[in-house]
């Protein structure tokens, strides 16, 4: 069996000859080259539509500069046309957070720069238009999720309208997708009119006229919010609190002479739908067309296994809940041994797992005790600003994960590399999570390559707030335990705090306070970032708006490009 029929996802017009295919159900345009491997979202759509019997093809990155070849090739879908930036947001992807041009492309094979234009949904799908105007195109990935609405975007410094606007997309799916695409494939294929199919739950789509669906949550218009900032932080916190209910409204935005309509989500995956999307034949590999090439983001997580997915911390800088939904789904301890023993099987894997987690790695398995309760609640965070009682935090059933996992044979060490929640199980008291004191030994003494980097963002209690995370102390009981561990076992093992400078609230003087912060002495002090302004985070709107959406409070922002450079200096000073 040679390597291009393993993969059968084409990705030029040879290899569609070479599968025998006379039509083409489904075109991915993506600027990412395609990786076979469940952590890049092209592929796993791509494989469950594959899964119930659609043939799709993947054109990655496109050039965009000469003839549009590349966007004629493949010819025409029979249904539809699919388009994502990749992994990333193309102007994250691109630009640092002092707006300079970044120099390479972990995403491209060798690292190299500019295969892909900015906002890549926007370029690819006006492409698609012009030259096929009569196919629909269908918008997905993190770009498009998060610039569903109106949105304040750092790189142009002011607000856009949806991405539906500039895209001139059809249909937009936002999340994670694989329900929501098959249904929509299902439908375009079916014939179903526009109206059936604008009832399809986790879609958007922009219109003309006005709404006349009842019971939306209709906000404030795009053009009321570029007269006024603070009806723009009105609107993302009614977007905010719906996106973490369980069962939220239909949101409608007007936008110029129409509208765009956002549908609430499916409900969270459940453990056999989780389960089913690693159940594909995913050969976790670069496409072999590229051979004898280094895709630099395939190296880290070719090793990786992903457990769940969603976050319930709801940090105001982070886009994972927008994206992936504040509810955990997790996958079985079956589903994921099953990947395992495929992952010791490929001849390249030499024995460690580089991470075994998600976005939060010791959120695997937690739920509401009583689903009522979370079927009725509207927090943004189940931990801030304290943990909410109704959320089960045992970290038995991730230890006896972690414990199946290294019984495979092969396997000689599985590292978490994800991000780690400490404030799950350690309060100012000390430790208050059922195995929560097992939970940290292991991670430390099992489960870590020397260093545990953890996220306190912050020492100062008032920038923390505006963050939503919690406060320092718990981080100095953290490594009060962390040192008692070492010191009982002998152990070196080190321990690595993120922070960011220049967070809306962040001072001078407070970046001052937390390089002083006599915690962190004898700390390996490397990691520090300045803000970057996301699309769709209550940081953003605070950046944007200086007010805090959540009163409306005035919130002190540090725009002076010297001044932030400052602000992240102060940390390497001593």
């Amino acid at each position: 069996m040679n390597c291009l029929t393993e993969c059968n996802i084409p990705t030029s017009a040879k290899e569609v000859s070479s599968l025998g295919w006379d039509y083409i159900d489904v075109i991915i345009f993506t600027g990412d080259a395609f990786v076979d491997h469940p952590s890049f979202g092209t592929a796993c759509i791509a494989r469950y539509l594959q899964k119930h019997g659609y043939r799709v093809a993947v054109v990655p990155q496109p050039n965009w500069r000469d003839d549009l070849r590349d966007f004629r090739k493949l010819g025409a879908p029979r249904l539809y046309f699919g388009v994502n930036s990749g992994a990333m947001d193309s102007m994250v992807n691109h630009y640092t957070a002092a707006r300079r041009l970044r120099h390479n492309d972990a995403y491209t094979p060798d690292g190299r720069f500019g295969q892909r234009p900015d906002r890549a949904v926007t370029v690819y799908s006006r492409i698609l238009k012009q030259l096929w105007p009569g196919i629909p195109v269908v918008i997905g990935g993190v770009e498009a999720s998060l610039r569903r609405l109106c949105h304040y975007d750092y790189w142009e410094d002011r607000l856009m309208p949806s991405i539906l606007v500039d895209s001139g997309a059809d249909w937009l799916c936002y999340g994670m997708g694989e329900r929501t695409m098959l249904e929509l494939t299902r439908a375009i294929e079916s014939g179903r009119n526009v109206r059936q199919i604008e009832k399809i739950p986790q879609i958007a789509f922009l219109r003309k006229g006005k709404c006349r669906v009842e019971g939306v949550l209709e906000l404030n218009s795009y053009e009321t919010c570029l007269e006024d900032k603070r009806a723009f932080a009105m609107n993302f916190h009614h977007i905010e609190t719906h996106a973490n209910m369980l069962h939220p409204q239909v949101i409608v935005e007007p936008v110029g002479d129409g509208y765009v309509q956002v549908n609430p989500p499916l409900p969270p995956a459940t453990q056999d739908e989780m389960d089913s999307f690693w159940d594909l034949p995913f050969t976790k590999r670069p496409h072999p067309r590229y051979k004898g090439h280094r895709i630099p983001a395939y190296d880290m997580i070719k090793d990786s296994i992903i457990t769940h997915r969603g976050c319930f911390g709801g940090c105001n800088f982070c886009t994972i809940a927008a994206h992936q939904g504040k509810f955990i789904q997790s996958r079985s301890e079956e589903s994921i041994i099953k990947e395992v023993r495929r992952l010791v099987s490929m001849p390249e894997f030499r024995g460690n797992i580089s991470d075994l987690g998600a976005p939060t790695a010791n959120m695997y398995g937690m739920h509401g005790k009583d689903q009522s309760r979370c079927a009725s609640c509207r927090r943004k965070s189940c931990l801030f600003p304290s943990p909410c009682p109704n959320m089960e935090r045992s970290h038995r059933r991730l230890l006896g994960l972690y414990e199946k996992v290294d019984a495979v044979k092969g396997v000689r060490h599985s590292y978490i590399g994800s991000g780690v929640r400490y404030d799950l199980f350690l309060g100012e008291g000390g430790f208050n999570a059922d195995g929560g004191k097992e939970y940290l030994r292991e991670l430390m003494l099992r489960h870590t390559s020397g260093r545990l980097k953890v996220a306190p963002e912050h020492t100062e209690d008032k920038v923390l707030r505006y963050m939503a995370k919690p406060s320092f102390r718990l981080f100095e009981v953290l490594r009060r335990e962390f040192d008692r561990i070492n010191a009982e076992e002998g152990t070196h093992v080190e321990l690595v705090p993120y922070f960011i400078s220049s967070h809306p609230g962040c001072t001078l003087q407070d970046m001052r306070r937390l390089s002083a912060n006599p915690c962190l002495k004898g700390i390996w002090m490397e990691q520090v970032q300045d803000f970057m302004p996301t699309p769709m985070t209550t940081s953003s709107v605070m950046f944007w708006t200086g007010l805090d959406p959540r009163d409306m409070s005035p919130v002190f922002v540090e725009r002076d490009p010297e001044r932030k450079k400052e602000q992240k200096s102060l940390f390497f000073r001593k």
